[in-house]
């Protein structure tokens, strides 16, 4: 049980009993599954108030037994004792209540949240009301001439009255601890009971929005596809502004701005007469003279010609398709693949774009030479080579033809020495780019790894090792930026060669001529037994 949840019950049955609400007390204590010793001795004392002097007794054996030094809890159970007349138990109760007390005259029990002190008196006038029970009254007048010697406050005349009582051979009454004495919580506890907000209110919602800059503070509102503009107050509805005439960025940071096209004014003129605008989902700057206060109303109204103008939201859930190509008769003539091809892994196309962005040597033949393989790709025998390198190129070959002939091939194409190149293919299903393990060995042909009389390949330029021993090879599974001079960077597939081992979470590797250290947990291997030639 939680003790927030203890102290609450806690405090709630004690305000019962302060209500004089006894009933409610118990039902409150009853309700805590783990009680203390405090509140066992709090339900003894509803019970006694109630006469039930059973349930009282048993509350009082459990909270003894959680607390075998409480020498109220024995003073207490032994008044109960008397009134169900088990007499040898009460004197008892009274023998270790005296010994609990440790010598002292009085213990005050409000440090532990009950106002009331018990006095050594006390119990050895319990002592001696036990001994008129049995009918011992000289022992019983020897107890009580032991506790008039005795010093100690709140005694009063009790002591004189009860010798007098004891000549006459007079039952003495059980001194009890008052009932609306019991234990209480500290205040400091129960203060902490109520929920404070330490935080407050939220006030300020952070964009989500990529590359959002903005700067102000806005409530958050339903974003819808399209553009985000940043909401202005009436009086500033003349940020909105129009081109006067075409602008041609000069520097950089500004904008290519056709004349009549709407901006939002997002920043004020600075030193050199330009202003910071919004314009088409793009931040930029703009000379401050070129633009007007544009017709808000117009271009409110006409809704259906507005030209964007925010920031971009990030995308929808459905990804954009790829528009159909309309060909011209005097464009080139293009590759094009009869069936479908498994395409590469997001990381790969983002890092390796299929768009050209180094032409072959000699395009015009490039460009024929594709052609004449794809083809050659549809005869029978043959397989279709599609390469993805700084730029893609495809090949036809036959299905019987070594990896090292379609490496040196593939090097003639390229204009870039066979023994710097590295071939890499993805199995069936895999996202990880694997490196050619049959290259130097004979008898291993393209057909292991073309499907459908297709094979899709990855080229990757690297530089020879000097006297550097590859214990394996990797695939990077991540992008990794170099935080330092002595990192490796690389782009996910990645291969690299692991040189050694640092620790347990550092390798040392070399890719694209680079060599350096990287997180073992950026790459993967399936077959730590990829490569394991002494030199490259």
């Amino acid at each position: 049980m939680l003790y927030t949840e203890l102290l609450r019950l806690w405090d709630e049955a004690v305000q019962a009993v302060d209500a004089k609400d006894w009933h409610g007390a118990l039902s409150k204590l009853e309700e805590i599954s783990e009680p203390t010793s405090r509140i066992l001795f709090n339900a003894a004392s509803a019970h006694l108030v109630l006469g039930q002097l059973a349930l009282a007794l048993k509350a009082l054996d459990l909270a003894i037994a959680k607390d075998a030094r409480l020498a109220v809890g024995f003073f207490q159970r032994a008044a109960v004792m008397m009134q169900i007349d088990r007499l040898e138990e009460a004197l008892s109760d009274c023998i270790w209540a005296q010994k609990h007390m440790r010598g002292n005259m009085v213990i005050d029990y409000r440090q532990l949240g009950l106002r009331f002190k018990l006095y050594s008196w006390q119990v050895l006038y319990n002592a001696a009301a036990v001994y008129c029970r049995m009918g011992l009254w000289e022992q019983a007048k020897e107890v009580l001439l032991t506790a008039s010697q005795e010093r100690g406050g709140s005694r009063g005349g009790n002591i004189e009255v009860a010798l007098d009582s004891v000549l006459r051979e007079e039952v003495l009454a059980p001194l009890l601890v008052p009932e609306d004495v019991v234990f209480r919580p500290r205040k400091q506890d129960v203060e902490q009971l109520q929920q404070r907000d330490f935080l407050g209110k939220s006030k300020v919602i952070t964009s989500m929005i990529p590359n959002d800059d903005f700067g102000g503070f806005e409530p958050l509102r339903l974003q819808k596809p399209g553009f985000y503009e940043p909401k202005v107050d009436g009086a500033q509805d003349s940020r909105y502004m129009r081109m006067r005439i075409p602008y041609m960025a000069q520097g950089p940071g500004q904008l290519t701005v056709p004349g009549g096209a709407t901006v939002f004014l997002f920043g004020e003129e600075d030193r050199d007469g330009m202003a910071t605008v919004i314009y088409d989902g793009q931040r930029g700057l703009l000379p401050i003279s070129l633009l007007e206060p544009a017709d808000v109303k117009m271009f409110k109204g006409k809704k259906e010609n507005r030209v964007p103008s925010g920031i971009p939201l990030p995308p929808g859930l459905k990804p954009p398709t790829r528009p159909d190509a309309q060909h011209s008769p005097a464009a080139p003539p293009r590759v094009h693949f009869t069936s479908d091809t498994p395409p590469p892994s997001y990381a790969t196309a983002t890092h390796a774009p299929l768009a050209a962005s180094e032409p072959p040597k000699d395009p015009a033949n490039a460009v024929s030479d594709q052609h004449d393989g794809v083809v050659q790709g549809a005869e029978a025998g043959s397989v279709v080579v599609k390469v993805h390198y700084t730029y893609t190129l495809a090949l036809s070959v036959p299905l019987d033809t070594p990896y090292h002939e379609v490496k040196e091939r593939i090097a003639q194409k390229l204009g870039q020495p066979a023994s710097q190149l590295r071939l890499r293919h993805k199995q069936h299903g895999s996202r990880v780019l694997i490196p050619l393990g049959g290259e130097v060995e004979p008898g291993r042909t393209v057909q292991e790894v073309a499907e459908a009389g297709r094979a899709t390949l990855w080229c990757q330029t690297e530089d020879p090792l000097a006297n550097r021993p590859i214990l394996y090879q990797m695939v990077a599974l991540y992008d990794y930026n170099a935080q330092g001079t002595e990192d490796l960077e690389f782009s996910e597939g990645d291969t690299i060669d692991i040189l050694g081992e640092v620790n347990e979470e550092w390798l040392e590797g070399h890719c694209a001529g680079n060599i350096g250290i990287f997180p073992s947990c950026f790459a993967y291997s399936e077959n730590a037994n990829i490569t394991q030639s002494p030199e490259l």
